[in-house]
C-alpha cells in the first residue's frame, strides 16, 4: 500500500514538474507578447469602466431634467385648467340668475374643450 502511494506522489511531482515547464517555455515564447495583451486589456477596462460611469452621469442628468419637465408641465396644466374653471364659472355667474340657457351653457362647454383639447 505504501508503494501505491509512493507512485502517487511520483505522479503528481511529474505532472507538476511538467506544468511548472510548461509554465517556463510559454513564458518564454509569450512572456512579452501576454505581457503587452494584459496591458491593453487593463488600459480598456479602465476605459470601459470611466465611460461607463460618464453615461451613468448622464442618464441620471436626463433624470432629474426629465422630472423637472414633467412636474412644471403637470403644474402648468392644473393652472391653466383652474383658469379655464374660473372663466367657465364667472360666465355662469354673468348669466345671473336667470335660468341657464341650454344652448348657452352647451356652448361655453364646447369651447373648454375645445381650448383643452388645442392646448
Amino acid at each position: 500500500m505504501a508503494k501505491k502511494n509512493d507512485t502517487m506522489f511520483k505522479l503528481e511531482d511529474k505532472i507538476e514538474s511538467s506544468v511548472s515547464k510548461i509554465d517556463v517555455i510559454k513564458n518564454l515564447i509569450f512572456g512579452e507578447t501576454m505581457q503587452a495583451y494584459d496591458t491593453e486589456f487593463e488600459a480598456l477596462k479602465k476605459d470601459i469602466l470611466k465611460k461607463k460611469k460618464v453615461l451613468e452621469d448622464l442618464i441620471e442628468e436626463v433624470r432629474t431634467d426629465l422630472n423637472t419637465t414633467i412636474d412644471n408641465v403637470s403644474t402648468d396644466a392644473n393652472i391653466r385648467i383652474t383658469e379655464l374653471e374660473k372663466n367657465l364659472e364667472t360666465k355662469l355667474e354673468d348669466l345671473g340668475e336667470e335660468s341657464v340657457n341650454k344652448k348657452i351653457l352647451g356652448k361655453l362647454l364646447v369651447e373648454l374643450g375645445e381650448k383643452i383639447g388645442s392646448k
